[in-house]
Formats: structure tokens, C-alpha cells, sequence
């Protein structure tokens, strides 16, 4: 173990993921999303693999949270997880960068035994200052491997063996809750904030405990308790979200979080035009979902990576452009990924921001950055939006309604 004493660096601003690369996962079969942004939003037809790349997500946070054998049992196991007719294990790769330190590649390799799942690779490696090698600092292949201890941890510093109790166990994991391991162990903390939401409206209707949460659930169902901790905690943060629900919803006066006497939490909505709150499970879906998203975006220690489908569900569209600069907005102190089907969610967007998916004549995934398709930059320099754009035909790529596997014959549009 290395006896170098490396000073904590001073760090600010939340981790980004720069990079993502999948293989053999469904219909992922060889994909990279390379240079992205604080805010990605994956744009593309029904069945393209947009939910399969937001699966991706769910799959490496279920995997720290619960362990690979129920993350991997519950995807349907390598029948239905491996892409049809590949071979080889399924592979995650990601790069992500912790504000002060270099750039850091953590690669997961997983494949199917007798037994079930197990990792057949795993590794996290960077390189230190612009003209080092790159090096691995972990390294695991079936539960035998060895990690390097320190804050910043180099070629020179003695790998330690450190053998895991089973084959299924994920090494970040497992040595990231020793503090001897800070890099591996950020990776971990980093993994387990990510916020991977399946809001619901209905979820969001339930009655519970009348006990304070910091966190939003992936669900929503504990909204009131949020509620009830910012009215508590951060009175601020409340008042902004309810002003911005306001604007969004001009009937809404307030929002409250009633405990009642037996200590269930009831959540309750007031309209503007009446004395009397009403219960939130007789509000609109739309009012639900967009005060869900707002105590999201509005939370004073949001979760370092968050990920939401479909924003637009249940919203009216002319709230969508609001809502696109607000998760822009977020993304000062978090990574936000999002899928859509809305061009007017799209309008709101930068082309960097963008990541068309559609099926290759194999069936398989493939994917580009909006910024990268011929003309598209030039046509949003010169006050084009791109939902537009999209729905003009413009992108070719990622159209149901035109040949995915050729590029589209753009035709000119007059934009003056």
C-alpha cells in the first residue's frame, strides 16, 4: 500500500459523464455517446433505444443499490439482455470527471454463468497530467483483483490484492464504502445519488407517513414528504417553486403538506378560486407531474446525475420551452439526462444538446449529435428551432417517416 501522502483537493461544481459507451446490451449493440453535455436530451421514433439508453442509467444505479444478480434477474437475465446474435459479455463504459482531477474511464463487463450473473471485467483507470499514460488504479475479473489505495493514486503506488466474496459482486462497490480508497469510493457515491426518475402522477396522489425527506423517490410518492422537509428546511426553495407553478399554473394559489392525526401526510392543493384546498388525488396529472419536476429542479442538494422520460407527458406544450431552460437551468449543479417526442421541448434546445437515435438495417442502435448533421448548425444560427426542424424533415435521421438507413434530401427552407 502506498505511503504517499496526497493532499485532498479542493473541488466544486458535481461530477460530469463525458462518455458513455454500450455493447451488447439489447438493442445496443456496439453504441458511444462521446463529448456530452450538461444537459443531453436523446430525441429519435418509437423503438429506437431511447429508453434502452435510459435503461443504461437504471441498470449501473440498481446494480450499486441493490447488486447485479436482482438488476440483472429483473432485465430478463442474458436471453433477453444480450443483444440478438451477439456473443461476448454486456459492457458499460462510461468517463467521468470529478472537478479537479483528471478525466477517470470506469468499465463493467458482465456475462452469464451456471450460477448467474458475473463480472468478467472491471476497472476504473486515468491519466495523470496531459502527457502521463493512462493506468488502471482497479482492476477485477470474477472477484480476484487488486486496487490502489490514496487520494491520487499513480503507476508507481503498490497494487494491493483484494479478493471479493463472490464473482457477482461489483468491486466499486465493495471497496468504495472504505475510505483508503477516495477515488473509487467518489465513483460510488457518484453512482448511488443518481436520480433515474419514473415520476407518476398517481404516485404522487398516495398518503404516507408524515416524516420529512430531503429526496424526491424515483416514483414520486413521497412528494408531500419533500414537501413538508423544504417547507421545514428551505422555506426558499419552496416559495420559488411555488412560484414557479404559479406561472405555469395560474389557478394554483399554494401547495400544502398536512399531517393529519392518526400521522398520515395528506397533500393538498388550493385553488385560487375557492376556499377550500382540494385533495392533490383529485388534481390534474399535469399539475402533479410539474410540481414533481419543479421540487426536482429546485432541490438545494440535487442528485449528481438525474434522469427523466418524456417531460411533456401530461403537460401542455406551451410549458415545455419554460420547462427545458429550467433543466438547463439544474444543470449548474447536476447532469441531466432526458428523452422526448416534443418538438416543443426540442425548441428550447441547443444542437450540441441533442442526440438523435433511430435502427440500423440490422436492427440495432445507432446514434449523432444534432450538431453534427449537415446544415442543421447553420439553419439554428439563423433563428431556426429545432423542434421545428424536426418536424419538417429536416434531420433525416431519427424520422419514422423517411428511409433511416440513407440521409434525407433536405430541401431549402426560407428562414428570413
Amino acid at each position: 500500500m502506498s505511503t504517499k501522502k496526497n493532499a485532498p483537493r479542493v473541488s466544486s461544481g458535481p461530477p460530469r459523464i463525458e462518455y458513455l459507451k454500450v455493447q451488447n446490451f439489447r438493442a445496443l449493440r456496439d453504441v458511444e455517446f462521446k463529448d456530452l453535455t450538461p444537459l443531453t436530451v436523446l430525441l429519435g421514433p418509437n423503438g429506437s433505444g431511447k429508453s434502452t439508453v435510459f435503461d443504461i442509467f437504471a441498470f449501473l444505479a440498481e446494480c450499486f443499490e441493490n447488486g447485479l444478480r436482482r438488476a440483472w434477474d429483473k432485465r430478463g437475465r442474458t436471453k433477453e439482455l444480450r443483444s440478438r446474435g451477439a456473443e461476448g459479455p454486456v459492457s458499460i463504459e462510461i468517463k467521468y470527471r470529478e472537478p479537479g482531477y483528471p478525466l477517470i474511464t470506469y468499465h463493467l463487463a458482465v456475462d452469464e454463468s451456471a450460477k448467474g450473473p458475473v463480472v468478467v471485467d472491471e476497472w476504473l483507470s486515468w491519466r495523470r497530467g496531459p502527457h502521463g499514460r493512462p493506468f488502471r488504479f482497479l482492476e477485477y475479473r470474477s472477484g480476484q483483483g487488486r486496487a490502489m489505495s490514496g487520494e491520487l493514486p499513480d503507476g508507481q503506488d503498490q497494487r494491493v490484492e483484494i479478493p471479493l466474496k463472490s464473482a457477482d459482486l461489483l468491486a466499486v462497490d465493495a471497496l468504495g464504502q472504505f475510505g483508503t480508497y477516495p477515488r473509487i469510493a467518489a465513483l460510488r457515491d457518484f453512482i448511488t445519488g443518481w436520480h433515474v426518475s419514473n415520476l407518476s402522477a398517481d404516485s404522487a396522489r398516495g398518503q404516507t407517513e408524515a416524516v420529512p425527506q430531503e429526496r424526491l423517490s424515483r416514483s414520486g410518492d413521497n412528494l408531500a414528504n419533500v414537501i413538508q422537509y423544504l417547507g421545514e428546511q428551505h422555506p426558499e426553495r419552496l416559495a420559488d417553486v411555488f412560484e414557479a407553478l404559479r406561472r405555469r399554473v395560474p389557478c394554483v394559489e399554494s401547495v400544502l403538506a398536512e399531517t393529519m392525526a392518526d400521522g398520515r401526510l395528506l397533500l393538498k392543493i388550493k385553488d385560487a378560486h375557492f376556499a377550500d384546498p382540494v385533495l392533490a388525488r383529485f388534481a390534474s396529472d399535469g399539475t402533479l407531474k410539474m410540481l414533481a419536476y419543479l421540487v426536482m429542479l429546485h432541490d438545494p442538494s440535487p442528485p449528481p446525475f438525474i434522469g427523466i422520460e418524456e417531460p411533456e407527458n401530461f403537460l401542455h406544450p406551451r410549458l415545455l420551452v419554460e420547462l427545458a431552460e429550467e433543466c438547463r437551468a439544474a444543470t449548474a449543479s447536476t447532469q441531466l439526462l432526458a428523452t422526448t417526442h416534443s418538438p416543443f421541448f426540442l425548441n428550447a434546445l441547443r444542437t450540441k444538446e441533442v442526440r438523435v437515435l433511430w435502427r440500423d438495417d440490422d436492427g440495432f442502435t445507432q446514434t449523432t449529435c444534432v450538431a453534427d448533421l449537415p446544415g442543421i448548425t447553420e439553419f439554428v444560427d439563423h433563428g431556426a428551432l429545432l423542434g421545428h426542424l424536426w418536424m419538417e424533415g429536416q434531420l433525416g435521421v431519427g424520422d419514422p417517416l423517411v428511409n433511416q438507413g440513407a440521409p434525407v434530401q433536405r430541401r431549402k427552407v426560407d428562414r428570413r
